[in-house]
């Protein structure tokens, strides 16, 4: 059995109530108005990317699937919400039968996406669509913001290991799922034994300050660490002087050390000054761990350290300053009347101050130019035009309410790292600058 199905006690029973109470307000309204059971179709976009940033990153999109299967209106739901009238008795009989029978199609997780981009589409009744808005928003906008951050991390580490370890940073449920997001976007491993049992994502850690504080010298938590875990442990160096550590560390560990971390000072220069003492001391194969508030401008600043991996935490599970992504869910077509014949009607808010959305079903396309570097996101509402018909960005997740999308985690992981490749290579740029590719609209 797959460690994901084995499932966590953090997992619920149901997602139903992950949901604002105007969905089902709406949900109420509609059936009194014979509107609900009209064919709809939802899309979820975002307006514009984080300031500063070139490209977005989808993930969450293997979460989503999860929610939609598991969002049911079980009793104990049900007696809550008829407890405190937040629904009528015909709404409640409704709810009670609820099944996602539509489909649901997407950008496949791992992609890479730009303003406008119709990362999901969601098709069905008015009223089965409608509320599964909020747990789809909540899901997708935190998983690809942390997956933003750590696919800016990971372009500028170089290929040297990333951790993610930023567990205690956050809500230990999001944990979980900033651990998986960080992993889709390029991240090697992470601290949280919750998402390497959730996700088979691989964990890593050995010993903080508090082990060598607790010893009476440091060489005895060395000695002990070392007795315990064996020469290929990682010996945490900066709790008291540096120099002196990293030479008891090779002392106790012998040569065969497998790492030493660094969690404060000048991390450049520290760095370095530990490169030249194990080497001196013959511990050529020792590799350089630092951590201490970590973020992408940290990490390139290191390019040129003596640094085999990464530790990060906050910055990684807070998106790097941009914790949202800001993705919305827009009504962009709807059936004249609840025959399942009936045309659908393009429908698009009009609004000022930047929040008008585009009616219509839309698919989208990345074009490319004679090298095979994309150059372009375009989305479109009528016939695919010919030479963008093998480059359409939207697969099938769901079925006629069954999933048929579900993918291996290292899938997403794997295409992330190609859709990045494919991209200009001013997208890994940290400085401040537009969308590395334009949306047209065809």
């Amino acid at each position: 059995m797959n460690a994901a199905d084995l499932g966590l006690p953090v997992d619920v029973p149901s997602t139903a109530l992950f949901t604002d109470q105007y969905e089902l307000t709406m949900l109420r309204a509609a059936l009194a108005a014979g509107t609900a059971e009209r064919r709809s179709v939802f899309e979820v976009f975002t307006r514009r990317l984080p300031e500063g940033r070139r490209y977005g990153v989808l993930a969450g999109v293997g979460r989503v699937l999860d929610a939609v299967e598991n969002f049911r209106f079980d009793p104990a739901v049900l007696e809550f919400l008829r407890e405190h009238s937040i629904v009528d008795g015909p709404t409640l009989e409704w709810l009670s039968r609820y099944r996602f029978t539509g489909d649901i199609w997407g950008y496949p997780e791992g992609e890479v996406y730009f303003p406008g981009s119709p990362v999901l589409r969601v098709e069905g009744s008015f009223a089965e669509c409608v509320l599964l808005e909020t747990v789809i928003l909540s899901i997708l906008n935190h998983d690809s913001a942390i997956a933003a951050a750590a696919s800016r991390m990971s372009a500028v580490a170089g290929g040297r290991g990333l951790i993610e370890m930023g567990a205690r940073r956050t809500h230990e449920l999001a944990a979980v799922a900033a651990s998986r997001a960080a992993y889709v976007g390029g991240f090697d491993s992470t601290s949280d034994l919750a998402a390497g049992f959730r996700y088979g994502i691989p964990t890593v850690g050995t010993s903080a300050h508090a082990f060598t504080l607790l010893h009476d010298s440091e060489k005895d938590a060395f000695r002990a660490q070392v007795e315990t875990l064996g020469r290929g442990t990682t010996l945490l160096v900066d709790t008291y002087d540096v120099a002196e550590a990293v030479r008891t560390a090779v002392e106790v560990a012998g040569p065969e050390l497998g790492a030493v971390r660094i969690d404060s000072g000048d991390l450049l220069l520290v760095a370095h000054r530990v490169r030249a003492q194990l080497d001196e001391l013959g511990a050529r194969d020792t590799r350089i761990v630092v951590t201490s508030d970590l973020d992408e401008y940290a990490i390139a600043s290191l390019a040129a350290a003596p640094v085999d991996a990464y530790g990060v935490g906050t910055q990684l599970v807070t998106g790097s300053g941009h914790p949202t992504c800001s993705m919305v869910y827009k009504l962009v077509a709807r059936a004249a009347s609840a025959d399942p014949k009936a045309p659908l009607v393009p429908v698009a808010k009009k609004s000022l101050g930047g929040k008008a959305s585009v009616g219509g079903r839309k698919w989208a396309a990345r074009r490319t130019d004679a090298t095979g570097v994309a150059e372009a996101e375009v989305v479109g509402t009528g016939p695919v035009p010919a030479d963008l018909a093998d480059r359409q960005l939207l697969v099938r997740l769901v079925e006629n309410g069954q999933v048929v999308g579900r993918e291996p985690l290292e899938a997403a992981r794997n295409r992330h790292i190609a859709a990045r490749a494919g991209l200009p290579m001013s997208a890994v740029q940290l400085s401040r600058g537009e969308p590395v590719l334009p949306t047209e609209y065809a």
